[in-house]
């Protein structure tokens, strides 16, 4: 048993977790892994001078009878101990509801707010929850399949404001066999088997073939969360070090200024100013660098509505503001580039470039393809009458074509909803047209019937769009 109070001990010491006059709360769920927390944490608290100041249990009543008896598990704990308890009960279900939100969500936001009133009530300064180094990888893979950044690598904090995770260098069988050789009971959770919940799944069934063929890899998933931390902590020092440059007197941002910075730190500050606007503002990384593609773009004017968030640009600047504009002044206009034959056109505003060139015989789409690759990022079409140039722009009020294969001219905002093409993304798409601004293809949207290729010949020209930073 003393190898694993030692290494615990390691961790303490190492992160500075405890200390002398600290007095702390132990979150408990009547879980192998809290139940475990507790009796680590009464041998080691008066090792550095600090003090079990109690238990908090949170009791969810989620699973009825089960529920109940958690609790009563964790009171037993207590009164073992010689330590108060305090327990708290929520409706979880029905904040779930209220809130239209995930059990989950629920749950985890009740109970974090239950763990501040109890440890005030229990004098505690820090609270010690009972996650460990199985957790800690399970959240970085949630978070990788999410798309996650530096931020979300960094998985789960070892401290973080008055909470401790003394146990995230320690694994659940570890803690679980220091209870069996205590002959300390435990409780399991039968909605931890429910494999509808992601974090389930990924716990029982993707954990597993990762340990089959990495048997070190829940320890290296864990190791990239503290490297993904020091990295974490390294740019948000450099955001605020850049933060009173972008800053103007009248609380709007130069726009000159971010579009000039790497973009890591970019998207990072963009994010930060819209949760200063909006405190809840839920940006996706599409959002974060369409407001940097807005910023760096040549066109003086345009906006952006986002979730909840309007950004608009104007003199240079870029302004945030609450809520979202009316239909009549959305819309980012680009300028009209033109595109050469052979050549190539860059789109800041998008992040992107259209190339137009000849095609090799390999890259020729026949007529009968034509429908399939309407939505493509590269095609091959009929040159028209003037191959000297093209023109690219994004749409404007009054756009009509007549699509591939459509039996007359519609409206391009039509053709948007038509190919569910999301409305945040529809300013962000080129439109290619002739010199005369007839529309010769909507890039991976669709193609006009009138550029469709009837037989292979040398009026052929192959158009691609392609990322471009």
């Amino acid at each position: 048993m003393r190898p694993l109070i030692t290494h615990v001990t390691r961790t303490i010491t190492r992160w500075q977790l405890l200390g002398p006059t600290d007095r702390v709360a132990v979150a408990v769920s009547g879980g192998s892994d809290s139940v475990g927390l507790v009796w680590i944490l009464r041998t080691i608290a008066p090792e550095v001078g600090a003090s079990l100041a109690g238990l908090i249990h949170v009791n969810h009543g989620l699973r009825g009878a089960e529920s109940d008896a958690d609790e009563t598990l964790c009171r037993a704990l207590a009164e073992r101990l010689g330590v108060p308890i305090e327990v708290r009960r929520r409706d979880v279900a029905g904040l779930a509801r209220d809130r239209r939100v995930s059990l989950e969500v629920a749950a985890r936001d009740a109970r974090y707010a239950c763990f501040d009133e109890c440890a005030d009530s229990l004098g505690a300064n820090l609270i010690a929850t009972g996650h460990t180094e199985d957790d800690q990888a399970e959240t970085v893979l949630l978070r990788l399949l999410r798309g996650t950044g530096t931020r979300g690598l960094s998985g789960i904090r070892i401290r973080r404001g008055r909470f401790v995770r003394p146990l995230l260098e320690t694994r659940r069988t570890e803690l679980q066999h220091h209870l069996r050789a205590l002959g300390e009971p435990w409780r399991e959770d039968a909605s931890n088997a429910d494999r509808a919940i992601i974090r389930n799944r990924i716990r029982h069934e993707l954990v597993p073939v990762l340990n089959d063929i990495a048997p070190g890899g829940v320890k290296a998933l864990a190791r990239l969360a503290r490297l993904a931390a020091d990295d974490e902590a390294f740019l948000e020092e450099a955001a605020n070090e850049n933060h009173a440059r972008l800053v103007l007197s009248d609380r709007s941002i130069d726009a000159a200024v971010l579009s000039a910075l790497p973009v890591v730190l970019a998207r990072r500050l963009v994010r930060r100013f819209a949760s200063e606007t909006v405190p809840d503002a839920n940006l996706s990384a599409e959002h974060l660098e369409a407001v940097c593609r807005l910023a760096a773009t040549d066109n003086p004017v345009g906006s952006l509505d986002l979730t909840g968030l309007s950004v608009r640009k104007a003199s240079g600047r870029l302004e945030f503001t609450a809520g979202v504009r009316q239909p009549s002044e959305a819309g980012v206009s680009w300028p009209v580039r033109e595109l050469d034959v052979p050549g190539l056109v860059v789109l800041p505003e998008a992040g992107l470039a259209i190339e137009a060139r000849a095609p090799d015989a390999s890259e020729v789409l026949d007529a009968g393809h034509a429908r399939e690759a309407e939505r493509a990022v590269r095609v091959v079409i009929h040159r028209g009458p003037d191959a000297s140039r093209l023109l690219v722009r994004n749409r404007r009020p009054g756009d009509r074509f007549q699509p591939l294969g459509a039996p007359g001219r519609r409206k391009l905002q039509d053709v948007f909803v038509d190919r569910k093409v999301p409305r945040l993304e529809r300013d962000t798409v080129p439109v290619v047209t002739d010199v005369n601004g007839e529309i010769v293809w909507v890039a991976g949207v669709a193609l006009a019937e009138r550029c469709r290729i009837r037989a292979p010949g040398n009026d052929m020209l192959l158009l691609e769009l392609r990322k471009h930073r």
